[in-house]
């Protein structure tokens, strides 16, 4: 005989994340490039507001239009609060630049997606994280992993805001090889970078399958972006 659900399990699933698209497979790299992410200009989306950029002290900027950090003049950044944090040992959150097949900025800007690596020393963990950019330079299917240190990619930014090497924290593409590099970056950075080196194991590009979600507050608190008709959990 099945037993009635107890008001607290009751109220556990309804805080859980919903499936909001069927389960596809995936690639991920990572990069750290502190350039204002593409979801944070008005118009992307249909959204409550664009992601929250900061200024180069790492302060929230009020002008949702600033110039990105990556031109010449700009004041917006990536702000340091969208850096990965573990949830426990077998989840964490984070944030990513994404491309997805047969889909564009209008349906992946602030949206949320499951991931469940499948390859590497992270085979079995999840990750939820909020697309907060657009990788003009993925894949199909690709999630760029924010994470200090992960490499600037194509656009520095670091310099300008933190006083990096010129080519950013490491190679250009993977950046840092070791934690204890980490002990070298701003204070609001070194847990994001010990991150890939402890929950993330130093896992080296791990594929993945994921699914849309919705959005858990705790993503969407930090970036203040959500997209119409969700109700983060």
């Amino acid at each position: 005989m099945l037993l009635p659900l107890t008001p607290l399990i009751v109220a556990t699933l309804a805080l859980l994340p919903t499936t909001i698209s069927a389960q596809k497979s995936g690639k991920t790299t990572r990069y750290w490039d502190c350039c204002k992410g593409s979801c944070g200009w008005a118009g992307k989306a249909s959204v409550s507001n664009p992601i929250q950029s900061c200024d180069k002290a790492d302060n929230p900027l009020a002008n949702m239009g600033a110039k990105n950090g990556c031109e010449n003049g700009g004041q917006a950044y990536m702000c340091s609060g969208q850096s990965p944090w573990a949830v426990d040992d077998n989840l964490a959150y984070g944030f990513a630049a994404v491309k997805l097949a047969n889909s564009n900025e209008a349906a992946w800007c602030c949206a949320c997606y499951k991931m469940t690596f499948t390859s590497g020393p992270v085979k079995g963990k999840q990750m939820i994280v909020q697309t907060t950019n657009t990788g003009g330079d993925l894949g199909q299917n690709h999630f760029d992993l924010a994470m200090p240190g992960g490499g600037v990619g194509l656009f520095n930014a670091c310099t300008n805001q933190w006083g990096a090497p010129a080519s950013g924290w490491g190679k250009q593409y993977g950046g840092i090889s070791s934690r204890s590099e980490c002990d070298a970056f701003p204070q609001k950075l070194k847990a994001g970078c010990q991150w890939r080196f402890d929950w993330f194991k130093n896992a080296d590009n791990p594929d993945v399958t994921f699914e849309e979600v919705t959005c858990p507050k705790a993503l969407t608190d930090k970036t203040g972006c959500v997209r119409n008709g969700q109700t983060p959990v």
